[in-house]
């Protein structure tokens, strides 16, 4: 880059790409679609995999079980059907006289690809099959003909996209890691490299994209996960210090009048659970500074007991409550069970949700303002009511939003910045795992409630085929001619919701079926997300009064739904659920005097799908559930945008790298309380690091 050879290390390094060795400008706009638009992007454009070719073998030396990389030609390929929704594809490689056979299970996309007279790369692990070598799933690499295959060597494989193929990529890459990789500065200085057992970045760039070794790969991996998790740690270690100790909120303590005022309102003696967790909450929310925590409980452990005890708190001191729920069905249930709580009170309680009329929501809003209301129930129009309409509470004490995950950290940053600060309180009914507790919700003290109130009844949890559904259905209806009331759940509302799976059960169609068949004579409700608060409303007061005897509905029953007399459940498509969600599920039929009864109808698809469904039937303990849930699934979209506003991980994995979570944790919290702004000269490469990633997602503002 001749242009460029006056320009300084910055300057270089935001070089755009169409002046890179190998790009130009038509292939910097599909390189723009991978987000790589400058240098400094392909230095930081880490390999999703590695192709170990110092593994590369002939057919003919093969070993059973040891991985192995083998070039050759395409032979033959062919598609079968093996059943409803299940395929295989096979291929066979040809190397010289040589042949190896290659099986891919339920993946027919792949037979555009893997058409005749191709060279390619596949690698795995051989075992042979009768007399022939075989490969199930393995790894493909597409070569040009005349592309010679670099034997002795790791070689790294990048996302990609079309019109860009590996070789291209990896072309590109080592170019920009060749020229640039040495004009990075450090983000860490020597000491804390030393200290961490780090590798320095000019030793970690060039060894991540092209190793030399195994060692030395783990060695630059490790470094980056490492930095990526400190990054994220250290902004969280900011955002709680700065909402402990530069922010203020109105002290609210509780005395002996105040507790036996708001506990006499409960017909039923606290657990040690939820005494605990009122205790912390209190200290908590007692400070001049704002309570920010996190309340966990598994299904059915009395949440909405501890959350109505803090609001009465915040009431008792002259403030105002919202609590903020994920549907407006919740916070409508919500505001009948607050209110039968509080129907000897003097408390003032609204709701606010977007069904509500313009001249509704204004009057709502205007006795918002004046104070006029003691505790808002709302659900995210609460959040933009506060937040983008200009209207203030009165006196705003406390914030409590039920279940967390399904608002952002800009949805809690946007409620911080309305007016004084309240103390603030968010509930999940889904237990987090360790890893998530510590990253996505590292910012919020945590209270705990395991055990359930006293009272609660059992859910027989069973798993069945088709072959068992007469059988269930028979005991179904037993149970709703004894009085009982049940729901069915379905995954999907209409097959246009998700083309590539017909066959899913769907909520309308499950109703008609079950109103002219297996449930024909009794009266059915139906209920999804599709339809106006006002039917949600009277579909969920019919259930709740008994005039309904099964409620035919979507996951939006998922969440807080509480009919004690509903002890029946049917969940078809059952696969299709997360284990976690399941879960939430079954806790909808353990809130009465009668033992629950769940029946999940699964085509299991895969080992994960099966281990998922095993566990809901042998544990009922959310938190053991939540933790394998995570392993077999991952964190999912936990990091998207969409979810919660913060940026995804590039490199780190929440379940492979608890230790390095954990150690990136303990180091981000030293920093942060010896140098609470990262002031330290030798940090100011990090502080930028984190301002960048995390500033505008977490409110940082201007660190320092």
């Amino acid at each position: 880059m001749p242009e460029f050879a006056d320009k300084s290390p910055a300057e270089l390094l935001a070089a755009p790409a169409q002046f890179l060795k190998g790009v130009g400008p038509q292939r910097a706009e599909l390189l723009a679609k991978l987000d790589l638009f400058y240098a400094r992007d392909f230095l930081f454009f880490f390999p999703r995999a590695y192709q170990d070719l110092s593994e590369l073998r002939e057919i003919d030396q093969l070993e059973e079980g040891r991985p192995a990389s083998v070039v050759g030609v395409i032979e033959e390929v062919d598609l079968r059907n093996t059943g409803p929704g299940k395929s295989l594809l096979g291929m066979l490689l040809r190397q010289g006289t040589k042949y190896l056979r290659c099986l891919w299970f339920n993946q027919p996309w792949m037979r555009q690809k893997l058409q005749g007279g191709r060279r390619l790369m596949v690698s795995g692990e051989p075992k042979m099959e009768g007399m022939r070598w075989e490969m199930i799933h393995p790894r493909v690499e597409f070569l040009a003909d005349d592309e010679d295959v670099p034997s002795g060597r790791i070689l790294p494989v990048y996302p990609l996209t079309e019109g860009i193929s590996q070789n291209q990529m990896r072309r590109i890459v080592g170019g920009v890691v060749e020229t640039h990789a040495g004009l990075v500065d450090d983000v860490f200085p020597e000491q804390f490299l030393a200290a961490q057992g780090l590798a320095p970045i000019a030793e970690a760039l060039p060894q991540i994209h092209e190793p030399s070794d195994h060692p030395s790969l783990e060695r630059a991996r490790r470094r980056f996960i490492y930095q990526e998790l400190l990054v994220l740690q250290v902004a969280l270690a900011i955002r709680k210090f700065r909402l402990e100790h530069q922010r203020a909120a109105p002290p609210l303590p509780v005395n002996a009048k105040i507790d036996s005022r708001i506990t006499r309102l409960f017909p039923f003696e606290l657990t040690a659970g939820q005494r605990r967790a009122i205790d912390e909450i209190c200290r908590d929310m007692a400070r001049p500074h704002p309570m920010n925590r996190l309340l966990q409980g598994d299904v059915g452990s009395g949440k909405t007991v501890v959350a109505m005890y803090a609001m009465l708190l915040a009431v008792a001191h002259g403030h105002q409550a919202a609590l903020m729920a994920p549907t407006e069905i919740l916070a409508r249930q919500h505001v009948q069970t607050l209110g039968r709580a509080l129907a000897a009170s003097k408390v003032r309680i609204g709701l606010l949700t977007g069904s509500l009329s313009p001249a509704e929501r204004q009057e709502l809003l205007a006795k918002i303002a004046a104070g006029q209301l003691d505790i808002v129930i709302g659900t995210q129009a609460v959040t933009h009511a506060v937040a983008k309409s200009g209207v203030e509470f009165a006196k705003l004490g406390l914030v409590v939003i039920d279940e967390q995950h399904r608002f952002g950290v800009r949805q809690r940053a946007a409620l911080k910045k309305a007016g004084v600060d309240p103390h603030y309180l968010v509930m999940t009914a889904t237990p987090i795992p360790r890893t998530v507790g510590m990253t996505l919700f590292g910012d919020l003290d945590v209270s705990t409630l395991r055990e359930p109130p006293p009272g609660r009844q059992k859910v027989n949890t069973y798993l069945a085929s088709d072959l068992q559904r007469q059988k269930w259905w028979q005991f179904f209806r037993k149970q709703l001619d004894a009085g009982r009331q049940g729901y069915v759940i379905a995954p999907l509302v209409e097959e246009s919701e998700a083309p590539q799976a017909l066959d899913a059960a769907n909520v309308q169609e499950t109703f008609d079926v079950l109103a002219r068949g297996e449930l024909a004579g009794y009266k059915l409700g139906l209920l999804h997300g599709r339809m106006t608060p006002t039917e949600k409303d009277s579909v969920m007061q019919a259930f709740h009064a008994g005039r309904t005897n099964v409620l035919v509905s979507t996951s939006v029953v998922e969440v807080g739904v509480d009919v004690p007399n509903a002890t029946l459940m049917t969940v078809e498509g059952g696969e299709r659920f997360g284990l976690a969600q399941l879960h939430q599920l079954r806790g909808r039929i353990s809130r009465g005097s009668h033992p629950g009864y769940l029946c999940v109808f699964a085509n299991p698809q895969s080992d994960e799908s099966q281990q998922r469904l095993n566990a809901l039937t042998t544990s009922s303990d959310g938190f053991e559930l939540a933790e394998i849930d995570f392993r077999l699934r991952g964190p999912g979209d936990l990091f998207g945008t969409k979810q919660h506003g913060l940026p995804p991980l590039r490199i780190a994995d929440l379940v492979r790298d608890v230790a390095v979570v954990e150690e990136a944790r303990r180091d981000a919290q030293a920093l942060i309380s010896s140098d609470p702004d990262l002031a330290n000269p030798d940090f100011a490469r990090l502080r930028r690091m984190v301002l960048n990633r995390y500033g505008e997602a977490l409110d940082l503002g201007d660190v320092g």
